[in-house]
Formats: C-alpha cells, sequence, structure tokens
C-alpha cells in the first residue's frame, strides 16, 4: 500500500514543490563555462607577452642566436623560453629541443637518491618537465623524450658536444660558474638558438661563485646577442610575488 501511494503522490504532483529541486539554481549557469575556463587556462597556443620587456624577450628570441634572460622569479623567462623552443619544433625551424639545468639543490642536501641517471635527476628537472607537459601534453611529450627529438640533460653532460639545428635552453643560470656557462655558450653549432635564464640575486651557490651576472654584463658587448632585464613589474605569478621580492 505505501508504494502505491506513493506513485499516486508522484503522479497527482504532491512531490514537485516538496522534494523536486533545480539542478543548475542559476539560469546563467552553463555546464561549459567551467571546461571553457579550463581549457583556456591549461594550453594556450599562441603565448602573449604581458608586458613590453617580455614582448622585447619574446622577439629577442625571433631574431637572435644568443638570448640571455634575466629577472626575478616569476618573470615568465623559463615558460616563455620553452614556448618558444616547442614553437619552432612544430615550426619545422629546429629537428631537436634540449634543455639543460644544474643539479644543484636549494640549501638542502637530499642525500643518496636511488635510480638510473634519468630518475636521479628527474627531482632537478621538473620544472623543465612541468613546462613541456603544459606546451605538448604528457603523452607527446613523453614520446618526444623517447625518440630523442626532446633531450633533457644535466649541464655536467654538455662538454664536448656541438649542437647543430638545435633550441637548447639553459635554466637556472644562476647556479652555473662562470666556466660552465662558457663552456655551455661555446656548444652552439649551426642554425641554433640558445638562451640563458636565471636570477642572479637567487643563486644556490656560496657567493661570489655564480657567473652569470658577470658574463651578462660582458656579453652586452656582443651587438649579436640579446641580454633582456625583467623586473619586478614583469611578475606574472601570484600578485604578491612581486610585493614579497620588494622587501625580500
Amino acid at each position: 500500500m505505501a508504494k502505491r501511494s506513493a506513485r499516486r503522490k508522484y503522479r497527482d504532483g504532491a512531490y514537485e514543490s516538496d522534494n523536486v529541486h533545480a539542478l543548475f539554481p542559476s539560469s546563467s549557469w552553463s555546464p561549459l563555462d567551467r571546461d571553457r575556463e579550463g581549457r583556456d587556462r591549461k594550453y594556450v597556443k599562441n603565448i602573449r607577452a604581458m608586458s613590453p620587456l617580455q614582448q622585447k624577450l619574446m622577439d629577442a628570441i625571433e631574431e637572435r642566436s644568443v638570448v640571455l634572460a634575466l629577472g626575478p622569479a616569476g618573470t615568465g623567462k623559463t615558460y616563455i623560453a620553452i614556448s618558444k623552443a616547442v614553437e619552432s619544433l612544430e615550426q619545422n625551424k629546429v629537428s631537436r629541443i634540449v634543455l639543460s639545468r644544474p643539479a644543484v639543490e636549494a640549501g638542502e642536501s637530499l642525500g643518496f637518491l636511488p635510480g638510473d641517471m634519468q630518475e636521479k635527476l628527474a627531482p632537478y628537472l621538473r620544472p623543465l618537465y612541468d613546462a613541456l607537459n603544459e606546451r605538448l601534453g604528457g603523452k607527446r611529450t613523453k614520446a618526444l623524450i623517447a625518440e630523442g627529438i626532446i633531450e633533457i640533460a644535466p649541464v655536467a653532460y654538455m662538454r664536448g658536444r656541438t649542437l647543430n639545428d638545435c633550441f637548447v635552453v639553459i635554466d637556472e643560470a644562476q647556479n652555473c660558474t662562470y666556466g660552465q656557462l662558457k663552456m655551455l655558450l661555446t656548444r652552439l653549432g649551426w642554425r641554433s638558438t640558445m638562451v640563458l635564464t636565471g636570477d642572479p640575486d637567487q643563486t644556490d651557490l656560496l657567493p661570489g661563485i655564480s657567473g652569470f651576472g658577470d658574463i651578462a654584463t660582458r656579453l652586452e658587448r656582443v651587438p649579436e646577442i640579446s641580454i633582456t632585464r625583467l623586473g619586478d613589474a614583469d611578475i606574472v605569478r601570484h600578485p604578491l610575488v612581486g610585493s614579497m621580492l620588494t622587501v625580500l
């Protein structure tokens, strides 16, 4: 009897006002809105400069073979460099991307790391993987790395090489010594572009050992090399990052 009574009430419309609620309370809300916002945040095919100096950096990468980008955290140095590298690869301007980063710990020792060379280096190279995944997607990034089209290597393994037809990004260059940077710069081969990024004020080396600031000053005398010095006004992370850097 209870089931019959319930069905009769449902047919008579007794539940319409009491137990039936709108799934989407706001008539202006659409289930596509969240997806559209997610796509916009996740991937933009053509990146856009957020400041005049970022635009200067992007133009320099298009026009010069060697570019140095100096600036505080959050100014988009690494992201712009890797985005331009991916763009050059997709437009067949280069045949390979080579990404390098010094394996220097930020103030604390991790001790012995298990695994092969790639597994040991993975924590240090994680920011490069993150940028590649955002530009290419995880599956395509893994495929290109497996094919050798994208190579991620520590600075220690760059000596003796000649990098032809490559887009080379040296990230966290402030953690390289003057000698290491000189070695890296002289790896440049034909039809290649090399971008060095870093923040001389955030080196993890002992005072006076980092050579990035010194080598940037010296290379300013070479007209074919572009030096872009980004500032606090170019920070595109959380607004508090810029505020903190002004007092820290």
